[in-house]
């Protein structure tokens, strides 16, 4: 049996973090989607030439080539299906995918589609989904959150991460036990949708604003939840941080 090379793994994972960092890094433009194809496909094509240079039987060259050509086509799918989640979901709640990252500051847009390489992220407004202190979503609210259901419906492996933020009115304590109800039900919600996927909730109370705290409008843009759909479980984040 032959072992993967430590040393190789790290630096097929510097270059595939360097890759996407640096299409990444300009915040002022959006990756359009044959951008993020062709980079799914040249990370998954370096991560497979390196397998495939590992794995013993044949030669090294016939196993980089078989490498290559694998990790090419699972990098290319992966960032495919993130796309192809987001137009979906973007869909079926009326709206289109919005990747500005300034939209989150805009009260206007209580609703938005959003996806990165390696997740899709729907972002409600707290007015539009509870009550003033309340964790129930409303009814229109709910409905909203059951059409997302059904598109997950598609995709039974994508993993589910709901997230809820508060403002800082109120005790830490406080606020995190109504962002971590908040999460919970809208997840709940998603469940009884009839998905089959991992559907795991968190609340972070006010430790991850998007504007400051500073005045009622910033303070309702700051009150959300945010649902995160991820690939594998390779590409899940820690969200309050």
């Amino acid at each position: 049996m032959k072992f993967l090379n430590y040393k190789t793994i790290l630096s097929t994972a510097l270059a595939a973090t360097l890759l996407t960092g640096c299409a990444s890094s300009n915040t002022n433009q959006t990756i359009n989607d044959n951008q993020r194809a062709i980079i799914g496909t040249t990370v998954g094509a370096i991560a497979g030439a390196v397998l495939g240079n590992n794995v013993g039987g044949g030669s090294k060259s016939r196993n980089r080539v078989i490498g290559a050509v694998a990790g090419a086509a699972i990098g290319g799918y992966i960032g495919y299906r993130m796309d192809q989640q987001a137009k979906e979901v973007a869909d079926s709640l009326n709206t289109t995918v919005n990747n500005d990252p300034n939209a989150v500051l805009d009260p206007s847009q209580d609703l938005i589609v959003s996806h990165t390489d390696n997740y899709v992220k729907i972002m409600f407004r707290d007015d539009m989904m509870f009550e003033t202190n309340s964790a129930l979503p409303t009814t229109s609210a709910s409905a909203k959150i059951a059409k997302v259901g059904s598109v997950l419906q598609k995709y039974p492996n994508t993993i589910v991460q709901v997230v809820g933020h508060t403002d800082s009115r109120g005790s830490y304590t406080y606020n995190k036990t109504l962002s971590e109800k908040r999460a919970s039900n809208v997840g709940n919600t998603i469940f009884n949708s009839g998905v089959k996927n991992q559907i795991f909730s968190k609340g972070c109370s006010f430790d991850k604003p998007v504007a400051p705290n500073s005045n009622a409008t910033n303070m309702a843009l700051n009150r959300r939840v945010e649902i995160f759909l991820y690939p594998n479980e390779q590409s899940v984040i820690d969200v309050c941080k």
